[in-house]
């Protein structure tokens, strides 16, 4: 059973690296100190998918961690 959950893990975890790489670059933490203007825009399309993508496969894979630390 564990085998299978590090192996889910290992897949989660490729896909999460490969979602954030495509992910278009923002202004990072210049926006806080008065940059990035432009980085309040509204995310469409493809943008969007990826974006929400993203949030879950870090929500699946702070599970599997979670149950892999259980098991």
């Amino acid at each position: 059973m564990k085998n299978i959950i590090i192996i889910i893990q290992i897949i989660i975890s490729i896909a999460l690296i490969s979602a954030i790489l495509l992910q278009a670059r923002g202004t990072g933490l210049g926006a806080a100190w008065g940059g990035g203007g432009e980085s309040y825009r509204s995310k469409r399309g493809v943008e969007k998918i990826l974006f929400y993508l993203t949030i879950i496969l870090a929500v699946l894979f702070f599970i599997t961690s979670f149950v892999s630390s259980v098991i």
